[in-house]
């Protein structure tokens, strides 16, 4: 049974921002698991243009209330600027995805690698020892990128239509992880995982990330799209006979991850 949430003037609120915002299934799921814990809170999605963020961020940081961000797209490499401090993901990522009050600043972090991760994890695929192939380098891939290398993916191949962005992420990658990160494309044979990390498949219309003729039954595909519930690449991939996760194993494997990060009851990892 879900405990009701509390809302009074003790009540921390704890904005999601992003452009646009009505995607996001996060605030009720968050908001659930801290009145189920007994915690007096509530995260509350916001809508924020790219232009609007550095004034927003000044008056966030002004609420005594505040003591937390969660951020989307498209504004988690940018918010990267605004951190006073950022934990080793997120300089490896160039993003982050959730800020954290700390001291006359914000601690920033990219915990979307690690719900990512656990959740093709929790669909029985280890990484470790294997290679992958991942499409989309912004915010959110980036660090699905760090997290992958980090748990031991023999080979990353990274594919971005900015090839710029592309490039400042293997050189950042190259660092931590030398010999193991490399440019792909959209073709993907020979990848024990193929992965998007791009918002494509979220509209009708929109083109595969990958060529899904050339996947075959061994391989694992996960998504980030959580909208439709299952997308284009997942269900093409089902079809190739591939075990797969849309991007709710995503979700749900950083859902209580990102609640324990709000209210202070799991430090973050500088």
């Amino acid at each position: 049974m879900t405990a009701p949430l509390k809302i009074d003037g003790e009540t921390k609120i704890f904005p999601i921002i992003g452009h646009p915002i009505g995607q996001v299934k996060s605030p009720n799921s968050l908001s659930q698991i801290m009145a189920d814990r007994g915690y007096n809170g509530m995260v509350v999605p916001l809508h924020i243009l790219p232009e609007d963020l550095a004034g927003w961020l000044a008056q966030a940081h002004a609420m005594q209330n505040c003591d937390g961000i969660v951020i989307t797209v498209p504004h988690k490499a940018r918010c990267l600027e605004f951190c006073a401090h950022v934990t080793a993901r997120g300089r490896a990522a160039g993003a982050v995805n959730i800020m954290i009050r700390s001291g006359d600043g914000w601690l920033g972090d990219a915990t979307d690698g690690q719900g990512y991760l656990d959740g093709i994890a929790a669909e029985g695929f280890d990484i470790a020892g294997k290679s992958a192939l991942l499409v989309g380098t912004g915010g959110a891939g980036s660090a699905i990128a760090y997290e992958m290398l980090a748990r031991g993916a023999s080979e990353l191949a990274l594919h971005d239509i900015d090839t710029a962005r592309r490039d400042a992420l293997i050189e950042r990658l190259s660092i931590a992880f030398p010999g193991r990160v490399r440019s792909g494309s959209t073709d993907p044979r020979g990848f024990a995982l193929v992965a998007n990390a791009t918002p494509l498949g979220m509209r009708d219309g929109d083109p595969l990330p990958v060529d899904t003729a050339l996947l075959t039954a061994e391989q694992f595909v996960a998504d980030v799209v959580t909208r439709p519930a299952i997308p284009k690449l997942i269900e093409a991939a089902r079809a190739a006979g591939c075990a797969t996760m849309p991007g709710s194993g995503m979700f749900n494997g950083q859902a209580v991850l990102l609640a324990e990060l709000l209210m202070g009851e799991r430090a973050v990892e500088t």
